[in-house]
C-alpha cells in the first residue's frame, strides 16, 4: 500500500460512514413526510380548497431560506438549494405522486425553471401552448403548472398576462433562471466538418448574436419554433450546430462546443407556478394582482395612492387592453409582502373602491436568487 493510500484510507473510511449516517437520517425524514401525509389526508378541507394540499410552497421557502442562512460551507448556498429541493421533492413523493405541466418542448429553459422548483421526483408534461398549460391547472388534470412571464432582455410574455386575465389558478411561487446558452451538436460530427447553418429560436440567436459574429462569421443562421427544436435538428443532423441551453444537449444526446455564448451575462427569465391552492406567508412574499380601471386623466395614480400611503413598495406594472373593447385598461401589479399583510389589506381595500375590478393573482414566496 503506498503512501497516498494510507492518508486516503481513513478519509474514505470516514465518508463511508457519513454516507451511512446520511442515509439512516434520509429515510428518518421521509418517514416523517409519510406520517404528515396521513395526518394531512385526516384534516377537513377547507372553504377554498376542494382537495388536500400537500406541496406548500411556503413552507418549502423556508426551509431552504434557513437551511442557507445556517450554511457554514464549503458547500454553496446554491448547491446546498439544489440538494435539500430534490430531498423535499423525493419526500413530498412518498405523500402523493405531483404532477406539473410545462410550456414545452421537452430541453427548454421552461423545463429547467420547473426542475428547479421541484426537483425531478414529479411527473412534468411538456404542452405545446401556453393556453394549454392555464387548462390542465384549471380542469385538475395537472396539480401545477410554469410558465414564462419575463425576460430581463426581451420584456413581458404578453401571452401569459392574456391567460392571466380570465384564469381561476393562482400564482403559488415564482421562479427567476439564469439565461445561459450554449453551441452544441451531435456527437458523430468530426472536429473538420463544415457547418452549414445555426438552428435556434430567434431570442437565442438575437441574444447571442455578437458571440456567433465573432466565431461563425457568414454561417447562416435559421430560426426554428424552440431551442428544443433546434437541438432535435442537430441531433439528426451532423452539418447543424444548435444555440440552446445545457438540457437540450443532455435530452438529445449532443456535444457542447461552448458555453455561456450569451452577449449578456445577465439575462435572466422569471416564471410563475400556477396552482389552485392558497399559498400562506413565507416570511419574504411578493404578490400580484390583476385592476381594471377606466380610461380616463389619473386613473393608475389613484389606483397606485393606497400603495405609498401604506408603505408598501411595487416591483412591476404592466398594462394590456382590457378585452371589453372599450379602451378601458388592465394593469399587472406586483408588490412585497403578503395578500394577508395588514398594509396590503388596507392598500387592497382602498384600491377595491377605486377600481373597476381588483383581482388577487397570488401571493407566494420571492423567488431564490441562489442559481
Amino acid at each position: 500500500m503506498s503512501a497516498d493510500d494510507d492518508q486516503l484510507k481513513p478519509l474514505r473510511e470516514r465518508i463511508d460512514a457519513l454516507d451511512g449516517q446520511l442515509l439512516t437520517l434520509l429515510n428518518e425524514r421521509a418517514q416523517c413526510a409519510l406520517e404528515v401525509g396521513k395526518i394531512k389526508e385526516q384534516q377537513p378541507t377547507s372553504a377554498d380548497q376542494d382537495a388536500t394540499v400537500f406541496y406548500r410552497p411556503e413552507r418549502v421557502a423556508q426551509i431552504l431560506r434557513r437551511l442557507t442562512e445556517q450554511n457554514p460551507g464549503p458547500l454553496s448556498n446554491a448547491d446546498v438549494e439544489t440538494l435539500f429541493r430534490e430531498i423535499t421533492a423525493c419526500c413530498l413523493g412518498l405523500e402523493t405522486p405531483m404532477s406539473v405541466a410545462y410550456f414545452g418542448p421537452a430541453g427548454t429553459y421552461t423545463e429547467a425553471a420547473t426542475v428547479k422548483q421541484f426537483g425531478h421526483f414529479v411527473q412534468t408534461s411538456p404542452m405545446a401552448s401556453i393556453d394549454e398549460v392555464f387548462r390542465e391547472v384549471e380542469s385538475g388534470v395537472c396539480d401545477y403548472g410554469v410558465v414564462p412571464v419575463e425576460n430581463s432582455t426581451e420584456g413581458m410574455v404578453n401571452h401569459t398576462l392574456d391567460c392571466l386575465l380570465n384564469t381561476n389558478a393562482r400564482v403559488c411561487a415564482e421562479v427567476e433562471l439564469p439565461i445561459h446558452h450554449a453551441l452544441m451538436r451531435a456527437k458523430e460530427a468530426s472536429p473538420d466538418q463544415e457547418v452549414s447553418k445555426i438552428v435556434s429560436h430567434a431570442q437565442s440567436l438575437a441574444q447571442c448574436r455578437a458571440w456567433l459574429d465573432q466565431h461563425y462569421p457568414g454561417v447562416p443562421r435559421t430560426a426554428v419554433a424552440s431551442n428544443a427544436e433546434a437541438a432535435k435538428q442537430a441531433a439528426a443532423d451532423p452539418g447543424l450546430l444548435a444555440v440552446a441551453g445545457e438540457m437540450a444537449a443532455d435530452r438529445y444526446d449532443l456535444r457542447v462546443l461552448a458555453t455561456r455564448i450569451e452577449d449578456n451575462p445577465h439575462n435572466k427569465t422569471r416564471f410563475l407556478v400556477l396552482g389552485r391552492q392558497y399559498v400562506g406567508p413565507s416570511g419574504d412574499d411578493k404578490t400580484s394582482i390583476l385592476v381594471s380601471v377606466k380610461n380616463e386623466p389619473g386613473a393608475l395614480l389613484r389606483v397606485l395612492s393606497p400603495f405609498q400611503a401604506n408603505q408598501i413598495g411595487l416591483t412591476r406594472i404592466e398594462t394590456r387592453p382590457a378585452r371589453s373593447g372599450d379602451w378601458s385598461y388592465v394593469f399587472f401589479i406586483d408588490f412585497d409582502g403578503h395578500e394577508s399583510q395588514t398594509a396590503a389589506d388596507a392598500a387592497l381595500k382602498d384600491v377595491k373602491d377605486i377600481a373597476l375590478e381588483v383581482r388577487v393573482l397570488g401571493s407566494y414566496p420571492k423567488a431564490s436568487g441562489q442559481e
